[in-house]
């Protein structure tokens, strides 16, 4: 059955496209979309929110931000682009130098949001399921209490992005600063790839097809130029008083043990104590997924009932690249062209909480 997809702007819904594709990357701060429309005659004002709903299911909620028109002898063109609620957070700025000394993360990302225009405030939250351990705290202590201490930056500098104030302060917990959909609402999230549970989605390519292959084509890269065996975040506390510099520095390590030799990755956080250890775990897993990717392409948008999703687990059956096994999707597009509609999947390990 195909698909439906509807582009929503206001109270007008557009079905009929002549191509389109829809971007998504837990790993990409504002992903991206470019539809041409089937009936270019059609009066669309660029600034304007919008939706896309792929089988009932809302897929993007974003802003128009550049309408072309054009044309030959032949016909009359009519293309949308935009991007995500996230792309409103790139563009913004802090306006003034701002104290944030002690301020939580969630605290702070609503107070950022404040002027932004589309965006609930209240729509800050927390992934599921994550756990971690601070200096002191119990192992296993919920995600709230562990991640949201509050941390030591003093202060916003005028002139950088919301997006990479609150990138930069998640960074410090370990954390990544995404977009996902909940229902009918957009939900900025705070957390990581996720690591386990049961796959939604299954792709099977078989040498010989005896009817089960859903993929159209396949690849797989390994690239050690993206990887490193350590990671190591070193940081010195600004402001502590201690006459031993042992005391004011902080190191962080975490260690890919599958890297074939040894190969190490300095960076530094200045947040707190805490912050090192956790902002090396989240780059290394970032690492991972660079280093090593699988691309796959399959027909229409759906696996049964659920649209193909980012930061969902999918088992992947895979005997011309030789690959069995659970993998995460961490980039998805949505195409149509002449050929008809395809998903692009992005894969790789599942992330790792530690």
């Amino acid at each position: 059955m195909p698909d439906k997809v509807q582009l929503i702007i206001g109270d007008v819904a557009v079905e009929n496209f002549v191509s389109y594709t829809m971007e998504a990357d837990i790993y990409t701060a504002d992903d991206a979309f470019s539809v041409e429309l089937a009936n270019p005659s059609v009066q669309i004002p660029g600034g304007k929110e919008c939706k896309v709903r792929i089988n009932g299911e809302l897929e993007l909620h974003g802003i128009l931000d550049k309408i072309t028109t054009g044309g030959d002898k032949s016909k009359n063109t009519l293309k949308v682009e935009g991007r995500d609620l996230m792309g409103l957070l790139v563009d913004a700025y802090a306006e003034e130098f701002i104290d944030l000394k002690g301020m939580k993360l969630k605290t702070l990302a609503e107070r950022l949001l404040k002027k932004i225009p589309f965006i609930n405030r209240k729509a800050v939250d927390y992934q599921q399921n994550i756990v971690g351990k601070l200096k002191g705290g119990k192992k296993g202590k919920s995600s709230v209490s562990i991640m949201d201490t509050a941390q030591t930056v003093s202060r916003i500098e005028a002139g950088m992005t919301v997006f990479d104030v609150l990138k930069g302060y998640a960074a410090s917990r370990g954390l990544l600063f995404f977009l996902e959909y909940e229902g009918d609402q957009a939900k900025f999230i705070f957390g990581m790839p996720k690591a386990k549970g049961e796959p939604l989605f299954h792709l099977l390519r078989r040498k010989v097809d005896s009817g089960g292959n859903n993929v159209i084509s396949g690849e797989k890269v390994e690239d050690l130029s993206k990887r490193y065996r350590t990671v190591k975040v070193i940081g010195q506390q600004q402001g502590f008083d201690a006459i031993s510099m042992t005391a004011i520095n902080a190191k962080g390590f975490a260690v890919d043990k599958t890297f074939p030799f040894e190969k190490t990755y300095v960076t530094k956080n200045n947040n707190d104590a805490q912050s090192p250890k956790l902002h090396a775990r989240m780059l290394m897993t970032k690492m991972r997924r660079e280093g090593f990717r699988l691309s796959y392409k399959v027909a229409g948008h759906a696996q049964g009932k659920s649209n193909w999703k980012i930061n969902e687990l999918c088992r992947v059956t895979d005997e011309v690249l030789g690959i069995d096994g659970t993998f995460l999707i961490y980039g998805r597009k949505f195409e149509l062209s002449r050929q008809g509609a395809t998903t692009m999947l992005e894969l790789s390990h599942p992330g790792e909480l530690q």
